[in-house]
C-alpha cells in the first residue's frame, strides 16, 4: 500500500520516521510551504523532532491535501483531533472512497463529540471496515531516539489491520493487533484526560504515593465509560482486555512520563498557571484539554460515573480551584 501522512507535528514526523525507516515511500502533506522548504533542504523537520534526518527521496511533500489523498491508499491522520475538521473540509465528499484510514488522534471532533470514525462516516461515507486506528504506550521523542515502543493496530478485521501494522514494525517497534476499534479510541481519549489531572496533581505537590492511587482509580473509572459505552454502542467482535497496553499501559506511561505534553499542561494549571497561559507555554496542542470538555458532554447520555474527568472538565472550563477539586477527590478514592 501506498502511503500518505496528514500533518506535521511531532507524531506524524515520528511516524514518517518509522515507515521510511522500514523503506516505504511515503506521500506527505504539511500546511507550511517553508516548512516543506526546510525539509527538502535540511532534511528534518525544524519544529518537531529536529534529531530526526530523512532520506528525502522517499519522501512527497506537499500542500496539496487533495493530491496526497488520490495517490494514497492508506491515509494516516497525525493532526489534533481540534483541527482535523478543519483540514478535512479542503476535501470533496468522495476523496476517501476505497480508501483504508489509520487514525493516529487520540481525542474527539470537538463540537461534535464524536469520535474520529463517527466523523468520517458522516462526512465522507467511509465505512468502519475501512477504519484502522493506532495507539500507544509510545511516545514520539523516544521514537526519535529508537527506544523500544509497543504500537496498537485496531481493525474490525485481523487480517488487514495485521498488514499495516506490518508495515511499521521493525527492530525499536513491536506491533500488537486488536479488533476493539471503538475501546481503544475512547481510552486514548480518557488517558489523555487522567493524565493531565496527573500533572495538576504534580503541580499541587502531590506525591507518588497519591498518584498511584490516583491512576488505580482512573483505571477503574475508564473501565467503567468503556463498558457503559459500550452497551449502548456495540462494536461487533471487540476485545475487551483492559490489562492490556492500548489501555492500561497507555495511561500508565502518558501520566508518569515527563514526554507527556497533557501531563506537563496539567502541571501548569496545578501550579497556577491560567489556561491561556500554559497553552502558550506549552506551544503544542494538550488533546485532554479539549478531550475533557467533549467526554463531559458525551457523558450526558452514558451516565457513567466519572469524578476523576469531572474534576479535570470543572478546573479547566468552570474554573474550579485546582487544590479543591482534588481535595474533594482524595475522600473517594479506594
Amino acid at each position: 500500500m501506498k502511503a500518505g501522512i496528514i500533518g506535521s507535528g511531532s507524531w506524524a514526523t515520528a511516524l514518517a520516521k518509522i515507515l521510511t525507516d522500514n523503506g516505504e515511500q511515503i506521500a506527505w502533506w504539511i500546511r507550511n510551504e517553508d516548512t516543506i522548504r526546510y525539509m527538502q533542504q535540511r532534511h528534518h523537520n525544524k519544529h518537531y523532532l529536529t534529531s530526526v534526518y530523512f532520506d528525502t527521496n522517499l519522501l512527497r511533500l506537499s500542500r496539496n491535501l487533495e493530491e496526497v489523498v488520490a495517490t494514497s491508499d492508506l491515509l494516516i491522520l497525525a493532526v489534533p483531533s481540534a483541527f482535523l475538521e478543519e483540514v478535512l473540509l479542503l476535501l470533496p465528499p468522495g476523496a476517501l472512497n476505497g480508501k483504508k484510514v489509520l487514525s493516529a488522534i487520540k481525542g474527539l471532533v470537538p463540537g461534535n463529540n464524536l469520535l474520529i470514525n463517527d466523523y468520517l462516516s458522516e462526512m465522507f461515507d467511509l465505512p468502519l471496515e475501512q477504519y484502522f486506528t493506532i495507539t500507544g504506550p509510545c511516545h514520539a521523542e523516544e521514537v526519535a531516539n529508537e527506544k523500544l515502543s509497543y504500537l496498537t493496530f485496531s481493525g474490525l478485521e485481523e487480517e488487514p489491520a495485521q498488514i499495516i501494522a506490518n508495515m511499521f514494525a521493525n527492530s525499536y517497534l513491536q506491533t500488537i493487533v486488536n479488533k476493539d476499534v471503538i475501546g481503544v479510541q475512547l481510552a486514548a481519549v480518557l488517558k489523555n484526560i487522567y493524565a493531565l489531572g496527573a500533572g495538576i496533581a504534580h503541580g499541587l505537590e502531590y506525591g507518588d504515593n497519591f498518584l498511584s492511587v490516583y491512576i488505580t482509580n482512573c483505571f477503574r473509572e475508564m473501565q467503567h465509560f468503556l463498558e457503559a459505552y459500550g452497551q449502548e454502542h456495540t462494536d461487533a467482535g471487540s476485545e475487551h482486555n483492559y490489562n492490556a497496553s492500548a489501555y492500561l499501559g497507555d495511561l500508565l506511561v502518558t501520566c508518569y512520563s515527563l514526554h507527556s505534553r497533557n501531563r506537563t499542561f496539567g502541571n501548569m494549571i496545578g501550579k497556577g498557571y491560567s489556561v491561556k497561559a500554559a497553552q502558550l507555554e506549552l506551544n503544542m496542542i494538550a488533546e485532554g484539554y479539549y478531550a475533557s470538555k467533549c467526554l463531559f458532554e458525551m457523558n450526558k447520555e452514558v451516565g457513567a460515573y466519572m469524578p476523576v474527568a469531572q474534576a479535570v472538565y470543572t478546573i479547566l472550563w468552570e474554573h474550579e480551584n485546582s487544590r479543591e477539586a482534588f481535595l474533594a477527590l482524595e475522600k473517594g478514592f479506594i
